[in-house]
């Protein structure tokens, strides 16, 4: 069987989902990746056939998307091209985690593909979703269409959705909790947060940057560009984590027991229905920068963890997936 597994670049937690899902998509067959995207850290581990610039936010440092710069980096001509040339008719089963070019690929060659992401969980009416018309969702919901979905959110609010895929160092880490605060705020600049954690006397912070290539220390606080070996190490041994309105990064922090605070970033439609659902669960959100410094005191001086442990199902998903989507076209050549 072959198997075609697109993945989205913008951000972390994708790359690492697909880290824990490729292992069991080769037990079934031939396996290659796509990545469009050009703003994640983390490694895929395992060989790319195919990269394209594809359609990602650039992340600013003032709590938002940098839109200027998304759209000065977005190549349509080329984006349409590559389309048009992927050849995804090739491929028994297409899988899709919120990549556009392999999404509107199929859509183009009229090949069936399914959609496998957190973003997939938004189809659905039960899933936490914050009031109004946003143009976000009207974004994500057209981003990368598929035949049919999977999704991943914090709990099970419809019946195709799954809880988190924890990757594997994170399941296996030991956490204690050696007193420093870690964080992770892309969308920040380093001297925003530093101004805000150096007013908590007595506190200790490692800030994890994309916006520095250096380790540096400034008042309390340690700065370290991105190193996932070293970020698994801070998050395992910290009192809590303080980070954007994501889902991966959030969602390790509840498996392991940490204080949870998170900033979703402005217009960013996905990050606040991110922190609209994890609000319901209890977690403290920082809605609007003129509370974020009394929001960081309150959390540090007095909020509680809240764990859940998400139970281990990726082999299980991804044996269905095969059942379902692949036997069923692979046999149909034989």
């Amino acid at each position: 069987m072959k198997i075609l597994y697109a993945i989205q670049g913008t951000g972390n937690g994708h790359v690492t989902r697909a880290r824990e899902i490729i292992p069991y998509l080769k037990k079934y067959g031939e396996v290659d990746i796509l990545i469009s995207g050009t703003q994640a850290e983390v490694d895929v581990d395992a060989e790319v056939k195919y990269r394209f610039d594809g359609f990602g936010f650039v992340f600013g440092n003032k709590g938002g998307v940098d839109f200027r710069e998304t759209w000065k980096r977005f190549n349509l001509k080329q984006f349409l091209k590559d389309v048009k040339n992927l050849p995804v008719r090739e491929y028994d089963l297409v899988i899709n985690d919120f990549e556009p070019v392999c999404a509107w690929s199929c859509k183009f060659h009229r090949k069936t593909s399914l959609g496998m992401s957190h973003q997939s969980a938004y189809l659905s009416y039960k899933t936490p979703k914050i009031n109004g018309f946003h143009w976000g969702k009207v974004i994500m919901d057209h981003y990368a269409p598929a035949t049919d979905y999977i999704g991943f959110h914090f709990e099970r609010y419809d019946d195709y959705i799954h809880t988190p895929v924890i990757r594997t160092e994170i399941r296996n880490l030991k956490p204690q909790n050696l007193g420093h605060y870690t964080v992770y705020l892309p969308a920040y600049s380093d001297k925003f947060i530093l101004d805000k954690v150096k007013e908590i006397p007595g506190s200790n912070w490692q800030i994890f940057s994309k916006h520095s290539k250096q380790h540096y220390r400034k008042h309390n606080a340690e700065v370290f560009p991105i190193n996932n070996a070293l970020f698994q190490e801070s998050l395992a041994s910290c009192a809590g984590l303080l980070t954007g309105g994501g889902f991966e990064g959030p969602a390790e922090a509840l498996h392991l027991g940490k204080k949870l605070l998170v900033v979703p970033m402005h217009h960013q439609y996905e990050q606040q229905c991110n922190a609209l659902a994890l609000e319901r669960l209890g977690v403290p959100v920082i809605w609007k920068e003129n509370t974020f410094l009394e929001k960081l005191k309150n959390w540090v001086a007095s909020i509680e963890p809240i764990k859940i442990s998400f139970p281990d199902e990726t082999e299980y998903i991804i044996r269905n997936i095969i059942e379902k989507y692949g036997y069923e076209s692979f046999n149909k050549k034989l």
